[in-house]
């Protein structure tokens, strides 16, 4: 089992910052990946940002230049810290982690995640 805590949503001003975290808990294999998506009304969830154990990022590009994405491993947490905050950055965010678990001979992917936190930029 792998639970996965968001916080640090909520209401924020066009030009505004938020800070995001994620805590996991339960049985990760120490080599995995953590990110943060996001999903608005009526679109499909996107990645917004990606971070492995060994620290190697990936953002999307309306993330790149505004967003950064940190982990302390030790805690299982992720962070996402936001800075000029756009309307259009109003969704749900939503915490994920993957990793691979060996069965047998192969290798099965798992992911997992957060219930979601309300991000909302008022213009």
């Amino acid at each position: 089992q792998v639970q996965l805590v968001e916080s640090g949503g909520g209401l924020v001003q066009r030009g505004g910052s938020l800070t995001l975290s994620c805590a996991a808990s339960g049985s990760i294999f120490s080599n995995n990946v953590m990110g943060w998506y996001r999903q608005a009304p009526g679109k499909q969830r996107e990645l917004v940002a990606s971070i492995t154990s060994s620290g190697t990022t990936n953002y999307a590009d309306s993330a790149k230049g505004r967003f950064t994405i940190s982990r302390e491993n030790a805690k299982n947490t992720v962070y996402l810290q936001m800075n000029s905050l756009k309307p259009e950055d109003t969704a749900v965010y939503y915490c994920n982690t993957q990793f691979g678990v060996a069965m047998g001979m192969r290798v099965s992917s798992r992911e997992y995640w957060g219930q979601g936190t309300q991000v909302t930029v008022s213009s």
